[in-house]
């Protein structure tokens, strides 16, 4: 080998540490802030029926088919925290069956489209409980601080 090869092994060896900091990093920056896809001036309230759950990371899915005014429906997306965040929060796999009526809470997607971010999910029993928010810049889990969000 010659000097200038001995001399390039270091910068090799930095550039390539460096690549494979930055590929093990490209996932982490995938992961969206609320701001980025969902508009806190546009909460919704939709009423309906499940019709599936994902339970799927980073961020479970409710599918919803929720009824219009004059009669029509559509079939709505409503994310929310991870599968464990909402185990946590009492949440289990039979707490959102196909069929079930409930009533959600959240905000809207930004291009408009029928997809939400969930803040609470309300059962026809009157049960209401948090379905967390996808990270910064979601607005405060309740209106009154001195209220738990998932009651």
């Amino acid at each position: 080998m010659t000097r200038k090869e001995v001399n390039m092994v270091p910068i090799k060896a930095l550039l390539a540490a460096t690549a494979f900091v930055f590929v093990g990093t490209v996932p982490a920056m995938a992961h969206h802030a609320f701001a980025a896809e969902f508009d806190a001036d546009s909460p919704v309230k939709l009423a309906g029926k499940v019709t599936r759950m994902e339970w799927i990371n980073p961020h479970a899915w409710i599918h919803m088919e929720v009824a219009n005014e004059d009669g029509s429906t559509e079939i709505w997306m409503v994310e929310s925290g991870s599968p464990p965040s909402l185990f946590r929060r009492g949440f289990t796999k039979d707490s959102l069956l196909p069929g079930t009526e409930i009533v959600v809470e959240g905000f809207q997607a930004k291009d408009r489209s029928n997809k939400c971010a969930g803040r609470t999910v309300t059962y026809t029993n009157g049960e209401r409980l948090f379905l967390g928010s996808s990270g910064t810049g979601a607005p405060r889990d309740s209106a009154d601080p001195s209220e738990p969000p998932n009651r």
